[in-house]
């Protein structure tokens, strides 16, 4: 966006109404929280319904195979944004990208409400994936959109932001699970539908008044004479995906699992390429070069510690159900409750680890320390899970304090890592790839999901001092040579802390 764009916009935009922030802001926070109330409300029953017995309203599937759908769901979602971005850049802008992603994504839950079976759970997926990665990095880049870059309201309007975020994702579970567990799992889907469609209409009543032109500007539109090979290309494309499909599914070519492999390789095969378009780029120079060496350790690390944390709404959440005692304190504790304890955990303390790293300044732990942190706690958190299974055996119900602890663990990890994590890709990245640099961030999560696909499929209950012992003890490991590699790291830096 020019310059003079960013002044007309800005002028557009009510400076005040929503906390002392742009009333706009309030716009996007209730689009964002009826977003992630509709995606964590679906994705916290997903997994049962997938494995749940067909005379419960199950699909019957095996739970190890519904924890590779529910991961490579997860990853197909974060590979999304790459396309919501450039439709926005190119063609509609931000805020029309938002809103016809909402209309997929609710699209998407609607396809759930009614008993389809196996077809009608990829239809919602194959919805709920395209409208996530137009809805969510673009409704983000609206926000920024509400302030000039040298508004001090600037970081504390994302904080409120994400605050939308971690609301959605608490209450969801609290009420589809209940909902969809205790009763049916198709109304559960009704209610993330709901949820989603109130989102839309608090956004398309109060977008004109209260966004004025943020997200209307195209940044990069496609020119006249680059539309006709662009969609002729996109045309070519489609039809040879779709004869491509129709060969290899009825002779089984592709099939779930083969399925499931091809999209756990793209998992990794994507971010590869990035880094090999950046690194030997004219563009980037050699300072540029050495950050990106930098970065890898980095975006290593990332994926191991997303790969344990993503596992708390796949593996664990079948853990929840199968291994751990439902009746606490006489309570009686749905198994898709425990996924409200990853965001009540970052509400929590996250503002304790930001005033810690304020009040330590200059004294705070470097990046690469910050990201060997959160890898040693996400392997601690799989250690502790061991414990049950090593002093009990595997045939007795666990106390449902050990996956408290376990999330809880993963969580100040989380802590450590994420927020940083965003902020050095934007300080690495070479001047040329800014852009691209933050979808690689987001790859991390989609890396570490295609991983996950294929590594729940090692999970037993006869094995799990195994399992759990394994990947915790290679993240821990991992994490203590970040630590000892750190200094290397920050040379290679160049200047960035």
């Amino acid at each position: 966006m020019s310059t003079i764009d960013k002044k007309k916009v800005l002028e557009t935009v009510p400076q005040t109404g929503f906390f002392g922030h742009p009333k706009g802001l309030s716009t996007l926070f209730f689009l964002e929280f009826w977003e992630r109330f509709s995606y964590y409300g679906m994705k916290g029953i997903l997994i049962y319904y997938m494995y749940d017995r067909l005379s419960n309203g199950g699909l019957g599937l095996d739970p190890t195979t519904a924890a590779s759908i529910a991961s490579i769901y997860g990853a197909l979602v974060y590979m999304s944004g790459i396309i919501g971005g450039w439709i926005s850049d190119r063609l509609l802008g931000s805020a029309k990208t938002v809103f016809y992603g909402g209309v997929l994504i609710m699209l998407g839950h609607i396809a759930l409400s009614f008993p389809g079976g196996f077809p009608a759970l990829i239809v919602s997926m194959v919805l709920i994936v395209l409208g996530t990665g137009l809805l969510k990095p673009n409704a983000a880049s609206t926000v920024g959109e509400l302030y000039d870059e040298k508004d001090l309201r600037r970081d504390s309007g994302f904080s409120i932001y994400y605050m939308a975020v971690n609301l959605g994702a608490f209450i969801a579970p609290l009420i589809v699970g209940t909902i969809g567990q205790g009763y049916n799992y198709h109304l559960g889907f009704s209610i993330a539908a709901i949820g989603m469609f109130f989102g839309l209409i608090a956004f398309t009543m109060s977008r004109k008044k209260n966004l004025g032109l943020a997200g209307s500007v195209v940044h990069n539109p496609l020119k006249p004479e680059e539309r006709r090979s662009t969609f002729t290309k996109i045309g070519v494309g489609a039809v040879v995906l779709i004869i491509l499909l129709a060969i290899t599914i009825p002779t089984r070519i592709l099939n779930l699992n083969s399925f499931i492999t091809i999209v756990s390789i793209l998992g990794f095969l994507i971010p590869a390429w990035y880094f090999f378009m950046m690194y030997f780029s004219k563009k980037t120079s050699k300072d540029e070069r050495s950050r990106i060496l930098a970065y890898i350790p980095l975006f290593i690390a990332s994926i191991v510690f997303w790969a344990i944390e993503e596992q708390g709404a796949s593996l664990l959440a079948v853990y929840a159900d199968k291994r751990t005692q439902l009746n606490f304190a006489g309570i009686h504790i749905l198994p898709s409750w425990f996924q409200t304890l990853n965001p009540l955990f970052i509400v929590v303390f996250a503002p304790v680890l930001a005033s810690l790293w304020v009040k330590l300044g200059d004294r705070q732990p470097s990046t690469p320390v910050k990201f060997s942190f959160g890898l040693i706690l996400a392997g601690l958190s799989y250690m502790v899970m061991m414990a049950p299974a090593y002093f009990n055996g595997s045939s007795s119900l666990v106390s449902p304090l050990w996956l408290v602890l376990s999330y809880f663990l993963v969580v100040i990890g989380e802590l450590c890592l994420s927020p940083v994590g965003l902020s050095v890709s934007t300080k690495l990245a070479p001047a040329a790839f800014s852009a691209q640099m933050l979808s690689l961030w987001n790859l991390s999560d989609a890396a570490a999901q295609t991983l996950n696909a294929q590594l729940v499929k090692l999970y037993s209950a006869n094995h799990e001092v195994i399992y759990f012992g394994g990947v915790g003890l290679v993240s821990v490991i991992l994490g203590i040579f970040l630590l000892l590699y750190a200094p290397v790291i920050k040379r290679l830096m160049r200047g960035i802390k």
